[in-house]
């Protein structure tokens, strides 16, 4: 029997890759999501719309999918955007627009397919959160405080629907190339802050990591392995070595060594 698989965020970057690279290995049926799905063409997996905003979008796109397969196997929570900007300037607003985004609206996705999964009794959710979902860093600390808690509902949810066949994961990429920054929202650079030069020169770094990050093939993959995996781990990382090993030297690190470090490799 194919395995139905519901990736949200599907349109571009590490969605369309994931759902791309499923879609063409035997035994699966993807269905991916955009909130303006009539403006794609030339995708080899199924396109629906599904605005994480938007409830009844949420809703419907799953009853549809369960309508026409009978079933809802994976779930790949991937639809997201980024944020960047000193937390004194960046409007409250924008901030809790990331949240209802990265957050609320990841929740939203897995309180609709859970039911059938239950069901079911047997099915995966894999939220994509970030390695910057570790670490509060500069500038971007409200998209790591999103993705941070997002890895916490995870770990809180794999506990709540273990007994019903469910497994629940958490996937971190790293920085990949992708046209995240495109989607980003960009508290402007005022003139009169007091952030002006520290911050622009960190916009610029920021960007320069995502184009040189690495190929979103490599997320596919680990998608792939994930979900054919028996006894996933909760938690999975993909980047760079040192990426991966921040995580490693906040753990052992004391806590001001390691934002020394971080401070330094940010320029403040």
């Amino acid at each position: 029997m194919s395995k139905v698989i519901l990736v949200t965020g599907a349109s571009s970057g590490i969605g369309k890759s994931i759902a791309t690279f499923l879609q063409e290995k035997e035994g699966y049926t993807v269905y991916g999501t955009s909130r303006n799905p009539k403006n794609i063409e030339n995708f080899s997996f199924k396109i629906i719309a599904l605005d994480v905003l938007k409830v009844a979008t949420i809703e419907e796109a799953v009853a549809y999918i369960i309508k026409k397969e009978g079933r809802l196997d994976v779930l790949i929570n991937n639809a997201g955007m980024g944020i960047t900007g000193p937390i004194e300037d960046t409007p409250m607003g924008e901030m809790r627009a990331v949240f209802n985004t990265n957050f609320f609206g990841a929740i939203d996705v897995m309180k609709a397919v859970l039911p059938q999964m239950r069901m079911q009794k047997s099915g995966m959710i894999l939220n994509v959160t970030s390695i910057a979902g570790y670490m509060g860093l500069p500038f971007r600390g409200l998209y790591s405080a999103t993705k941070g808690a997002l890895e916490l509902i995870t770990e809180a949810t794999s506990m709540e629907v273990k007994n019903f066949g469910i497994k629940v994961v958490n996937v971190a990429p790293g920085d990949f190339a992708t046209n995240i920054a495109a989607g980003r929202y960009h508290t402007p650079v005022f003139e009169n802050s007091a952030y002006k030069e520290t911050y622009q020169a960190n916009l610029d770094l920021i960007d320069a990591h995502v184009e040189g990050g690495m190929d979103p093939l490599e997320m596919a993959k680990t998608v792939y392995k994930i979900i054919n995996s028996d006894n996933p781990k909760l938690h999975y990382k993909v980047g760079g070595f040192m990426e991966k090993f921040s995580i490693v030297l906040k753990r052992i690190l004391p806590d001001r060594i390691y934002e020394k470090i971080l401070m330094n490799h940010y320029k403040l």
